[in-house]
């Protein structure tokens, strides 16, 4: 039986006048391109491998009105594993809740809640994320990883 690749439905949640989406067509990528420049992990990161990260997980677009104004990616196999990464808001946005609500709309999607593991890499934000579930690694001589230099 050959396996048929699926999509995750794409959603939208609304909260006030902002609204998340996982509709690809609706990211804006010279806007993530912007907001990513600004982040500490991915600010030297090519607008070419920004789109292939893209097109390679499910994004979950943050908007103001018609505006993109943050971005969550979630690497996955919509069964076992999911991967948190690219968590980002705009500078003007951050503080009021967004980030938080954001977070909560990704791990309560109903094609990923059911998802056992996920993991994510922060330098900073350890006590935003403890807040909606995750903790430092238990067991961290299990786990490995490897990173390629650039």
């Amino acid at each position: 039986m050959a396996l048929i690749p699926t999509a995750l439905t794409p959603g939208e949640w609304t909260r006030d006048e902002f609204r998340i989406t996982t509709d690809p067509t609706q990211i804006d990528l010279d806007v993530v391109c912007a907001l990513l420049a600004e982040s500490y992990w991915a600010a030297d990161r090519p607008m070419e491998t920004i789109r292939r990260s893209l097109e390679g997980s499910i994004p979950f677009g943050l908007f103001h009105g018609a505006h993109q104004v943050g971005l969550a990616r979630v690497v996955t196999d919509c069964a076992t594993f999911a991967w948190l990464c690219d968590v980002v808001i705009a500078a003007e946005y951050r503080g009021c809740g967004l980030g938080k609500w954001l977070i909560a709309v990704v791990m309560a999607h109903p094609e990923l809640a059911t998802i056992r593991l996920w993991m994510l890499c922060t330098r900073d934000a350890h006590g935003l994320y403890e807040q909606s579930g995750f903790r430092l690694l238990g067991k961290p001589e299990y786990w490995m990883s490897r990173l390629r230099e650039e």
